[in-house]
């Protein structure tokens, strides 16, 4: 069903009392009859100190107390992420995972098969918040309530919102705040969050988790002094919302680990790029490409070039930003971008028996913890419509190439293709063609990625505030630095 979108129905947060958590109301009806795979649930189960020894036993070259240490250290500010990964292989037949994105405050927990049938205080969203927000909210002390802020995705806000009043012992308020909403029921006021009560009084807030996603820059500031937001926005302007400043995060990570063997494997990427440049760069890379508004989400702003079709109608439309990224296009291994001597193609679905193939992702949501990172859910999406062996014609390319499962139906308005999620269970796992040393290749991306974000971060964050003037010279966009609030 859409999620509710423009202004609030309710003008007030809504009271989630402890003991009201209910796996109906906040996991996929899918996941309630899935058995969880058992080779997930082993990888899952494995210590970071295993899984540093398993990758570089088959990576040598790579140090593995290093590895150890990233895996083990916690993070300061991005404290819970996901990223979306591929699996690919090139013309040497090398199989590898590559990261597409990393996102703050991601989906995911709603999509993961129980291990039992009922849960109590071991929910995946229990465990999130007991282990990565609780700690951070009883380090940062403060006076107020607690809440939950968001402006999509009601099922899991509101999963959160039970879990928190059940290990913090007290009630939640669990308040929208939707950009197009006029007159939300999330407000700041002298440096603190407030929500709206039922009896139209507002109330200070000491601690929220934010799954507000969509420009959360323009009504909250990058960090507040009187209030801990989970994740902090500076989070999202350091590439957990912002990919071209995410690419420099990964650029700097790899200059700085390159003796380690520990690396962020991306696709080609070209920052700054202008709109009127693209055409250029598309051409230079073969005329396959995938041109990205830096700010979107969702699977908003992402366009694949195949055809001179797809690239006029990128041309022809207005874009509210000055400045792209154009990445190489990942495809089939006939029609994929050649560029730096980088070629990459999707492995793709084991065929069905019509021997069709389609392009997947996997989607690692993570949490750090006092004694690291730890998985908190995992899922898969496929495309619409199966690879072909030559390139797509006229303005298919989406159709193959496209995994995100949100449908944007208007402002605030969201509806999700559940047909095209992949589950971590006996069914669709089977379907990836990926082995637990995939998975922690892909683990390793994501907590490697998500260190970059967070160094990113801390360099933003190095003045004990957020330094606008260092900001605008890693991202240079006037459009989105007029947006950020102080």
């Amino acid at each position: 069903m859409p999620e509710a979108g423009g202004g609030t129905k309710t003008s007030h947060a809504v009271v989630v009392e402890p003991g009201t958590f209910e796996v109906e109301n906040h996991y996929y009806p899918r996941c309630l009859n899935a058995q969880r795979h058992p080779l997930v649930s082993s990888f899952m189960g494995l210590s970071n100190k295993a899984i540093a020894k398993r990758y570089c036993h088959l990576n040598p070259h790579t140090d593995e107390d290093a590895l150890l240490e990233l895996l083990s250290t916690p993070k300061k500010f991005f404290k819970w992420a996901g990223s979306d990964l591929f699996c690919v292989t090139d013309n040497s037949g090398k199989k590898q995972m590559i990261v597409v994105e990393t996102n703050s405050c991601p989906s995911g927990n709603k999509s993961l098969p129980l291990v039992q049938d009922t849960v109590d205080m071991d929910s995946n969203y229990h465990k999130l918040i007991k282990r990565a927000f609780w700690p951070a909210v009883q380090a940062f002390g403060g006076e107020g309530a607690l809440a939950v802020v968001y402006d999509k995705n009601h099922m899991e806000a509101s999963g959160y919102a039970a879990a928190m009043a059940d290990i913090a012992g007290e009630p939640v308020y669990l308040a929208t705040w939707k950009d197009t909403d006029p007159d939300p029921p999330s407000r700041i006021v002298d440096r603190q969050l407030q929500v709206r009560k039922a009896d139209g009084t507002w109330i200070n807030v000491r601690a929220a988790y934010r799954y507000v996603t969509q420009k959360p820059w323009t009504r909250i500031p990058p960090v507040l002094e009187k209030s801990l937001i989970f994740n902090p926005i500076v989070c999202c302007l350091a590439g957990g919302r912002n990919k071209m400043c995410a690419d420099k995060a990964y650029e700097f990570f790899n200059h700085k680990n390159f003796n380690t063997g520990v690396t962020i494997r991306t696709p080609v990427t070209i920052r700054d790029v202008h709109k009127r440049e693209v055409p250029i760069w598309v051409k230079s890379m073969g005329g396959f490409a995938v041109v990205k508004v830096p700010y979107g989400n969702a699977g908003q702003g992402v366009y694949t070039i195949c055809s001179s079709e797809e690239l006029k109608d990128f041309m022809d439309t207005d874009h509210h930003y000055d400045k792209f990224i154009v990445q190489s296009l990942v495809g089939n291994h006939s029609w994929s971008s050649d560029f730096k001597g980088k070629k990459y193609y999707h492995t793709g679905t084991v065929p069905s028996t019509k021997g069709l193939t389609h392009v997947t992702d996997l989607r690692f949501m993570l949490y750090s913890t006092e004694k690291g990172f730890k998985v908190a859910s995992m899922y898969a999406r496929r495309s619409a419509d199966p690879l072909t062996k030559r390139a797509p014609v006229g303005t298919e390319s989406w159709g193959q190439l496209g995994t995100n499962l949100s449908i944007k139906l208007g402002d605030n308005l969201w509806d999700t293709d559940t047909r095209r999620l992949l589950l971590m269970d006996s069914r669709d796992f089977n379907k990836l063609g990926l082995g637990i040393d995939d998975l922690i290749d892909g683990y390793i991306q994501t907590v490697a990625s998500v260190s970059a974000i967070d160094d990113m971060a801390g360099e933003l964050m190095s003045k004990g505030k957020f330094d606008r003037e260092l900001y605008g010279s890693v991202n240079s966009d006037q459009a989105l630095l007029d947006e950020i609030v102080e």
